[in-house]
Formats: C-alpha cells, sequence, structure tokens
C-alpha cells in the first residue's frame, strides 16, 4: 500500500511526573508547567528516536492550563526547547481551549491541518504543576514563574462554550463535584440498585480502575485500592458529594506532563524515525450535548456521545467490538457509565472488558484539562505492544458536556485520516425548558440530585433537578439536615416533594 505523503502519524510520546513535593521536597525543588511539558517533550523525542526537538517543527500547541496562567505558554516551551519561540522564529504558538476534551480535539486539528499541508510537524503538549501551586497559595509562598505580557497571545484552538445558566450560578450550581453525582443518581435509579447496592458497585467499577494505574508507571497513585476502601467514608476518604468519597473523584493534586510528536509521513521518513513507532490516527470528531445541564432531556444518557462516538467508528470503518484498546474518560464514575452505555461497552466489575489504559482520573492523575494527552499516549504505547489491535479514546470536558474521540491503530487508514461533527444532529435532539423558582412552586418529582458535604464529614447541602407536571424542569436545593441525611441513606429519585417560591425544597 503506497501512503499518502501527507498522511498523519504520531511518531513520540512522553509522559513525566514530578513528585518532589510528594517526596518530602520543597517548593524550590518544584518545576513550573513549563519545565514539567519539556521533560515530557524530550521524554517524547526520545521515544522517536530523536536526538532532541525536532528543528523542522512548526507549530508548538500546548493544553489549557489551570493552574498557572502564562497567557501564552506555548512560547516558554517553545524557548525551553530551543525552537525560537520569538515573533521572529516563524514557528507557530498555539493553545486550546478549555475543557477535558480539548487534549483529543487538539489531535484531530493538528491530523486535519498535517493532511491538507497546513503544517508538517507538530508538538503537542500539556501540564499542570497543581501540587505546587495549591502549596505556595496555601503557605503564602510567591511562584518565581513567567507570565507573558497582556498582549502576547497565541492562535486558541478550538471554540468557547458557555456552560452555566445564570439561572444555575444563582444556585450555587457550577461545579463538577455538584453536577456528576446528580448523573449517578439517575443512572442508579435507572438501573434499579438500591443506595448501598449501588455504592458496592462502585467500589468493585473503581477498583477495576485502580488495578490498572497499579499497573502503569505513569500513574500517580499506582497502590490498588480494595472496593471496599474506595467505597467507604474515612479520615482519608471523606465524603465531597454523595454518592461519592474522594477515592471516586478526579485527582487534581499532581503535578504531571504528557507531549506527543505529530508529522506528516513524509517528514516522519525525512527525520529517519523508525515506522515501528508510527500509530497513525484513523477518524477524530466532536460534539457536544445540549450545552446547559438545565436543558437535558435526561441525566441518565449521553447522546452526543453515542452520535460522536458512534461517527468516529464510522468514519474508520469498524465498530467497537473491534476495538481491543479502550480510554474512557473517567473524572467520576457517572462519567465512565455513561461513556460506557452510550458507546455499548460491558463495564460490568468482574466482566474482562478493558476499558482504562491509564487508571483514570483519580489514580493516574487528573491534571484538569490534560488527561485525555496521558491517555492518548498510553493507548499509542499500548498500540505497538499489540500492533493488530485497534485504539479509542473518549475525551470529555464540562458536565458530561463537550467530547471528542480518536481511533488509532499501528496500520495506516484504508482512506485518509477523516474527522465529523455531528452537532447539527445533537442540537435537534429532545431538550427541556427550565422553571423560574417562582413558577416552580408547588409539586414536582424528584429527577436527580446530589448532596454536599463539609470538610468534617456532615451533610450541608442537597441540589435536586425536578420535573414539574408539564415536563419543565426546576432546581431544588434543601440546607435541612434531616432531608439531607436521609438523602444519603434512602432513594429520593421519583420522590414527590414540594418547591417553594424560592427554590427551597420541601418535603
Amino acid at each position: 500500500m503506497t501512503l499518502d505523503p501527507r498522511t498523519p502519524v504520531i511518531v513520540g510520546v512522553g509522559q513525566y511526573l514530578h513528585r518532589a513535593l510528594q517526596e518530602g521536597g520543597t517548593l524550590d525543588d518544584s518545576l513550573e508547567p513549563a519545565a514539567l511539558m519539556e521533560r515530557a517533550v524530550l521524554e517524547a523525542c526520545t521515544d522517536a528516536g530523536l536526538d532532541g526537538p525536532p528543528a523542522t517543527a512548526d507549530s508548538v500547541r500546548v493544553v489549557s492550563i489551570i493552574g498557572w496562567r502564562y497567557r501564552n505558554a506555548a512560547r516558554f516551551l517553545a524557548r525551553r526547547l530551543g525552537l525560537g519561540g520569538d515573533d521572529q522564529s516563524g514557528i507557530e504558538l498555539a493553545e486550546s481551549t478549555p475543557g477535558g476534551n480539548s487534549p483529543q480535539s487538539l489531535v484531530n486539528v493538528t491530523a486535519a491541518e498535517i493532511l491538507d499541508g497546513t503544517i508538517d510537524v507538530a508538538i503537542l503538549s500539556g501540564a499542570e504543576a497543581f501540587k505546587t501551586y495549591m502549596t505556595a497559595r496555601k503557605t503564602g509562598a510567591p511562584l518565581p514563574w513567567p507570565k507573558a505580557p497582556d498582549d502576547d497571545r497565541p492562535r486558541y484552538i478550538g471554540k468557547e462554550l458557555n456552560m452555566n445558566l445564570p439561572a444555575e450560578r444563582d444556585r450555587g450550581l457550577v461545579m463538577p463535584v455538584q453536577i456528576y453525582p446528580m448523573f449517578e443518581t439517575a443512572l442508579r435509579a435507572a438501573a434499579g440498585r438500591g443506595v448501598d447496592e449501588h455504592q458496592a458497585y462502585l467500589g468493585a467499577l473503581y477498583a477495576d480502575l485502580s488495578q490498572v494505574a497499579a499497573g502503569n508507571p505513569h500513574a500517580w497513585i499506582r497502590d490498588a485500592k480494595t472496593a471496599e476502601e474506595i467505597a467507604t467514608p474515612s479520615p482519608k476518604n471523606r465524603m465531597i458529594g454523595f454518592p461519592y468519597p474522594k477515592l471516586m473523584n478526579s485527582n487534581n493534586d499532581v503535578d504531571m506532563a504528557a507531549a506527543l510528536i505529530m508529522c506528516s509521513v513524509e517528514a516522519a521518513e525525512r527525520m529517519g524515525i523508525s515506522a515501528d513507532k508510527w500509530v497513525f490516527p484513523h477518524a477524530g470528531t466532536d460534539a457536544h450535548e445540549h450545552p446547559f445541564v438545565s436543558n437535558r432531556d435526561t441525566f441518565a444518557k449521553t447522546p452526543a456521545v453515542e452520535l460522536a462516538g458512534g461517527r468516529a467508528l464510522d468514519l474508520a470503518g469498524i465498530g467497537i467490538d473491534d476495538v481491543g484498546i479502550i480510554d474512557l474518560y473517567s473524572c467520576f464514575p457517572s462519567a465512565v457509565q455513561l461513556g460506557a452505555q452510550s458507546l455499548g461497552i460491558d463495564i460490568t466489575p468482574g466482566s474482562g472488558r478493558q476499558w482504562s489504559r491509564t487508571g483514570g482520573l483519580t489514580f493516574a492523575g487528573g491534571p484538569w484539562n490534560n488527561y485525555p494527552m496521558h491517555a492518548i499516549a498510553t493507548v499509542v504505547q499500548d498500540l505497538r505492544e499489540q500492533p493488530h489491535e485497534y485504539g479509542l479514546v473518549w475525551a470529555n470536558g464540562g458536565y458530561a458536556t463537550k467530547h471528542a474521540f480518536g481511533v488509532y491503530s499501528t496500520a495506516p487508514p484504508s482512506t485518509v485520516f477523516r474527522h465529523e461533527s455531528p452537532q447539527a444532529e445533537v442540537d435537534v435532539l429532545p431538550s427541556r425548558a427550565l422553571a423560574s423558582p417562582e413558577e416552580a412552586a408547588g409539586p414536582a418529582t424528584v429527577e436527580a440530585y446530589s448532596v454536599m458535604f463539609t470538610r468534617d464529614g456532615d451533610p450541608e447541602t442537597a441540589y435536586a433537578s425536578c420535573l414539574l407536571a408539564d415536563g419543565r424542569r426546576a432546581w431544588g436545593t434543601s440546607t435541612d439536615p434531616i432531608a439531607t441525611a436521609s438523602m444519603c441513606q434512602d432513594e429520593w429519585v421519583g420522590r414527590a416533594i414540594e418547591l417553594t417560591p424560592d427554590g427551597t425544597l420541601v418535603v
């Protein structure tokens, strides 16, 4: 088979963990995100068999960083790599928009631009030094890390998406730790499990994830946890937002980086990179659910995952049963279940179906937007070891809102890399209107809920999505200790309640 010389290929991957603070070091021993990315890129160069960063690189692309606002992080990385990074060097400096979908979306865009000749060799990287950043904030210590001038901005790749209605912000509903537990209670009710039974199910699900991390040299937490440890609240595993204790939440308290080197087949041959390092992106898709959770038809399904994930497989000419290497985004257990359900993957503990290659955002580490780059790097290495398999990566951002998919193989695609977005199909799917607190006053039915806990381990505030008789959704909250305690012990989905004109939930 003669390859189109413009065929995009991943030729090098790197991951780097910096455990200075975890191992008793001080802030002086820590590294800024650009330095972490530099280490990961150099690892990727070594992986590709290169002596250093490719001098012919024409784009440095960085995943949006949460913990330190460089303004133009790609410039600082390019300088560290000796690739110029000034306006006269000619190298493109780019950054993704925020969201856990962005690393895979960045790969999709980069593959398309390599194919059409816009670029030839690209370095993709992302990092968070969030453990260091938060330690400095807590101690009041300044961090001597650089920032670009206000007017120094990179090219932004991707589109911003407003995901919070004013009515949600007014209610205080702005954090993933509040929303993903609502998905979980809706999934629990749909599965017909009791509260204790479902907690045991989640413990077993995440024990499987922990076992994967234990075998991943790039995972942040490598000591395997049992299902009971994960599901049972304890001083080291306090409840965050019911039904999730800490070990079911994304772990952002990490200092870690990942990097990919992408180029055309022609460039790979020119740089002398061995073909046994090549992994081809076959297809990619991007789509998002209805942007505001208030307007979703249900909390128990993700139709954009079904459409975009199915489309990526269709574009690659395969089905889900043809994929042997899978990494599902796993910020919270509900994300895993929603993704698996939409893609047709059996994740039942003990089923033997593989669904994570890293150990997920709890155990492998959840460096905010950049987790999927670690997933892609791991899948690339797995595919080299299992060259007859296909790999699938699902990346997710927001409140199970923004989705990106990539299908990979060591075999080249039968045609060319293909990318689509089925967004128009998603946009016409059923949705719900949101009633104001005044309009919703009166009887309603609980559809989904979460209970936020204090750091002392007490249930504090319940947030409930409620359905009105006319099908509209309304938000209800409660700080009543009897109600919040009951919500953590009994099934409240489907319960008839009353909403007051200010949105307070009462029985």
